[in-house]
């Protein structure tokens, strides 16, 4: 059915309910972390990752039925920078958030608000400062992760389960 779609406009809310930690801690109690960009409107950062994701995840779309893409973000807890720092390989980004389709011209809705469980394995240690040194930052991982949710969840893609990503309601 999403091949008959063009994706007209992504709309990421990110709702004032959600917390936000700056604490320097390993593990801070909060519904955004969000470390590797420098201070500032952690809310708007977030929102511009996951509209990039969902952009190049619906680039190929181009069908005659234009709808809007709404997704709005239940949890965005990625890695402090000391979590990455530790030696493990058992770190995880918790991604969770729902997503639904609308009709762009009447609002009608198409796919229901689904919830989807997007988490992903964190790289750490020595692996996270050697990714990070040829460009594979954080922000870059999970945007490709959320790209490949996407295009799972739109069926135009790979399963998104190949990425860590549990799809539910």
């Amino acid at each position: 059915m999403s091949k008959g779609w063009t994706v007209s406009t992504i709309d990421v809310i990110v709702p004032d309910t959600l917390t936000v930690s700056e604490a320097p801690v390993i593990a801070p109690e909060a519904d955004i972390v969000w470390r590797e960009e420098p201070a500032g409107d952690r809310r708007a950062q977030v929102a511009r990752i996951f509209r990039e994701g969902a952009e190049k995840a619906t680039a190929t779309l181009d069908g005659p039925r234009p709808v809007r893409l709404e997704i709005t973000l239940v949890r965005f807890h990625a890695l402090t920078l000391q979590a990455e720092a530790l030696p493990y390989n058992e770190g995880v980004h918790a991604i969770t958030f729902t997503a639904r389709i609308l009709d762009a011209q009447t609002g009608a809705e198409l796919v229901p608000a689904t919830r989807i469980d997007a988490d992903m394995p964190a790289i750490m240690g020595s692996a996270a400062r050697l990714a990070r040194s040829v460009g594979l930052t954080q922000r870059v991982q999970i945007v490709r992760h959320l790209e490949t949710v996407f295009a799972g969840w739109l069926g135009i893609g790979p399963d998104p389960r190949q990425s860590f990503t549990r799809i539910g309601v």
